[in-house]
């Protein structure tokens, strides 16, 4: 079918269609697959997209299998009237990727927007690309970031875990190296709902200030980061083996339904850090 390429800025492709009829299962996977290795996340958008949450996970079946959680394969992100977790609020949520916390890690993130925030209300999934990262950053700092492990524990309704991870490390599949971190929550950016346990370790106490503040620089520099703002009917396919995420705080009680699926790598990654899980 006929569709137009655009690439977004700083990294990623929007792909749209010359038909104004034209349906997201009527674009060839394979070619978007080549979009997503080359360019790390690839936003469909003005298309046809689908009915209900099964039409949706169907979709993803095309991209590989499907990870399977307690709620099942969809993950409706509305934002409840009393949450017990920060992905059911409308706050800011830290930079992070998906799976950390599970025994296998997604290489696909598939975003649907049901229903986008009104213009100015926030709300934007937030993407920093940590290959370019790693690509602008010097040796100096890049030596520093390589010396920290960072540790992490998290309780919620799907999981109790606690994991370990290098903050630069190898990609699982690809011959170069990617950053996993979660960072803290903003003190100045509301309250937080059931944050997770961060520590992190491998220089001195004195030098972890001076850690988080450059790694946090680089992440949020313009040249590697990219908050995308939701138009209802969007599709992100979004690389968790190269990407942080995270997303922007939007006014409560905003239009804001966002369905996430996982779809793991081919084979699938057993997650390397996973110290204990229930």
């Amino acid at each position: 079918m006929n569709h137009r390429v655009t690439h977004l800025k700083p990294f990623g492709v929007l792909v749209e269609p010359e038909n104004e009829k034209a349906k997201v299962q009527d674009l060839d996977i394979e070619n978007l697959r080549d979009l997503f290795r080359k360019h790390q996340l690839v936003l469909l958008r003005g298309f046809d997209t689908f009915q209900n949450a099964e039409d949706f996970s169907n979709y993803c079946e095309f991209w590989g299998e499907v990870s399977l959680w307690p709620f099942g394969k969809v993950l409706e992100l509305i934002e409840q009237e009393n949450p017990e977790d920060h992905i059911f609020d409308h706050s800011h949520v830290p930079l992070h990727w998906d799976g950390m916390y599970r025994p296998q890690v997604p290489e696909y993130q598939i975003f649907h927007c049901v229903k986008a925030p009104l213009p100015g209300q926030g709300g934007a999934t937030t993407f920093s690309n940590t290959i370019l990262v790693l690509k602008f950053a010097s040796s100096e700092v890049k030596a520093i970031w390589n010396k920290v492990i960072g540790s992490y524990q998290r309780k919620m309704e799907f999981y109790n875990s606690k994991m370990l991870s290098p903050v630069i490390t190898k990609h699982p599949q690809r011959d170069f190296s990617v950053i996993r971190y979660n960072e803290y929550p903003s003190e100045d950016k509301g309250h937080f709902v059931n944050p997770p346990i961060l520590e992190f370790t491998g220089i001195n106490h004195e030098e972890l200030d001076a850690f988080h503040r450059s790694l946090g620089k680089a992440l949020y520099s313009p040249d590697c980061f990219y908050a995308h703002e939701w138009q209802t009917g969007d599709v992100v396919i979004a690389d968790n083996f190269s990407l942080l995420h995270g997303r922007e705080g939007f006014v409560s009680k905003s239009p804001r339904h966002i369905q996430r699926v996982h779809v793991l790598s081919n084979p699938p990654f057993d997650n390397p850090g996973l110290e204990s899980y229930q």
